[in-house]
């Protein structure tokens, strides 16, 4: 793991971080107080930005920056995290990120409350027509009778998504005395229970909800989600809200409804395309807008952009992940102490990985003892990178996952608590056309990576540098015509690690050596009487 950091990233000594998009100084501020360089460059067009990201190690964006996988080419071989200061990455390729190595962060709490706040200020503007109101009676008029507004309570509000922001929504929704009833394929009915919402399907919430707000990412199985076939099944004069993204409503269809008269009202802070100078929507009667204020408050600013510099400055000098998109999570305070484990993975899936090499077709993760107490996908993710960096030198723990996941490796993780021969222990099982093949190492002095076990043969040797595995049969002699083929080729031996099956039987060398063995040596080694294997490693 030569210039490798944790996990696999890679460190430099000067640590650079260019925020694309305006945002609070104080992020700017945690970066420099940290030690690391910042650069503020705001309103770059696509061009621009492709021009100057292959500096920077990490990227701070809020909603204006678009990070295509152009981009990141761009960047390339330097970026490891893009950090987005607020909820939503749908500027952001995150599959993209994920294939080329890059972290993807954002802010999901910075901004829940004032965008709950939003949402439930709209909720009053609808049902008040507070907006129309203010614009008739500032014009001289005193319309008492044109504005007759409807009460939000005893009314059911129906949340589409029920994560951070939507639990929000529902509790403050409680206080006003409505009913909620939410449709969130990932709220489970303990937690809907808790939060005291009615867990329902979509065409439920349709047709029982007077009021919708939406609290959902924009993604292929939200896009559209209030199409024109989900209006049409919605209660006749509901009313709709949308603080969330603009892509999740069919804005021709709410249209229709509003001037048809069946959604007596519309508020949106998003819109399907943004800045929404113009939208066909507008001037449609019972429609209120805003532009894209839900986490426009000073609190909000100052939230997002703290917790975006200190979790990119995290990762990038610590290895902590904090509220990733595309990796689990890894606190700071979790990876002093998994950097060792992950180095003792990398180096046996590394291993593995250049013995088997592409016939790989499974995966197999277990830890024991110790090591069970430990959080284990970021130990898993630099198995993945050791076994698969004999197929690409971009791989890392961030996108080793979709590369296995890419060529069809299935990966399972096990957890063993008890203890056997050793205190902690980490084992890599990799399933080939052939059969299994399995590898096991251990820390000595809770720190420094071992091998001891490779293909059910004991064998005690630290993984580094330049190294040669050979099986061989147990017979006399071996090791020396090993030493003279190496001083043939001036090769110089710097340890000796051996283990045998049984008297007489199968036997595996692993030899540290000054300098790469190369493919004359390696043939040479294969000609040796008894030998049955020989494989040049690099760690």
């Amino acid at each position: 793991m030569a210039g490798l950091g944790l996990g696999g990233i890679q460190v430099t000594n000067a640590v650079k971080v260019l925020i694309s998009d305006k945002m609070d100084p104080r992020a700017a501020a945690i970066f420099r107080d940290r030690g690391i360089e910042v650069d503020e460059k705001t309103g770059l067009s696509p061009e621009e930005l492709s021009a100057i990201i292959g500096d920077y190690d990490g990227l701070a964006v809020r909603s204006s920056t678009r990070v295509s996988a152009a981009v990141m080419d761009a960047a390339l071989p330097r970026l490891k995290v893009i950090g987005r200061a607020g909820i939503g990455v749908d500027t952001i390729d995150v599959p993209a990120a994920s294939a080329r190595g890059i972290v993807v962060m954002n802010t999901p709490f910075g901004n829940s409350i004032t965008t709950a706040e939003h949402a439930i200020a709209m909720l009053f503007a609808l049902a008040r027509e507070i907006p129309q109101a203010d614009q008739s009676t500032q014009a001289g008029k005193w319309e008492k009778n044109r504005f007759m507004g409807v009460e939000l309570a005893g009314k059911t509000l129906g949340l589409i998504g029920c994560g951070n922001i939507g639990s929000i929504v529902a509790d403050r929704a409680h206080g006003l005395k409505m009913k909620v009833a939410a449709f969130d394929p990932f709220l489970s009915p303990e937690r809907a229970v808790e939060l005291g919402v009615d867990k329902v399907e979509l065409d439920e919430l349709l047709a029982r909800a007077d009021f919708i707000t939406l609290h959902t990412p924009l993604t292929d199985q939200t896009r559209g989600i209030l199409s024109r076939e989900a209006l049409a099944r919605t209660k006749k004069g509901v009313r709709i809200v949308n603080c969330a993204r603009g892509g999740l409503i069919d804005e021709e269809a709410l249209k229709d409804g509003l001037e048809t008269g069946h959604v007596a009202g519309a508020a949106l802070d998003v819109f399907a395309k943004e800045p929404a100078t113009e939208n066909p929507l507008f001037g449609t009667p019972g429609l209120i807008c805003t532009p894209h204020l839900g986490a426009s408050t000073n609190e909000a600013q100052v939230n997002v952009a703290i917790q975006v510099a200190e979790q990119m400055a995290d990762y990038l000098l610590l290895g902590g992940i904090t509220n990733a998109v595309n990796v689990p999570s890894l606190s700071a305070e979790e990876a002093p102490r998994l950097k060792p484990y992950m180095a003792l993975a990398e180096k046996l899936g590394r291993l593995v990985g250049q013995v088997v090499g592409s016939e790989v077709r499974s995966i197999d993760v277990e830890v024991e003892g110790a090591a069970a107490e430990l959080n284990i996908k970021p130990i898993t993710g630099a198995v993945l990178a050791g076994v698969m960096r004999c197929w690409s030198d971009t791989v890392n723990m961030v996108n080793a996952p979709y590369l296995a996941k890419e060529r069809g490796i299935t990966v399972r993780e096990i957890r063993n608590d008890g203890e056997g021969d050793y205190h902690t222990l980490v084992a890599v099982t990799v399933g080939t056309a052939g059969g299994k093949r399995r590898v096991e190492g251990t820390l000595f002095g809770n720190k420094a990576p071992r091998l001891v076990k490779i293909f059910g043969i004991p064998v005690e040797a630290d993984l580094s540098g330049q190294m040669a595995y050979i099986v061989n049969d147990d017979a006399p002699g071996f090791i020396g015509a090993l030493g003279t083929a190496m001083g043939r080729h001036d090769v110089n031996i710097a340890t000796f690690n051996l283990g045998r099956r049984e008297e007489g039987g199968e036997a595996v060398a692993l030899v540290a050596v000054d300098d790469p063995i190369n493919a004359q040596l390696a043939g040479e080694l294969r000609d040796l009487s008894g030998v049955r294997e020989v494989v040049p490693l690099s760690f």
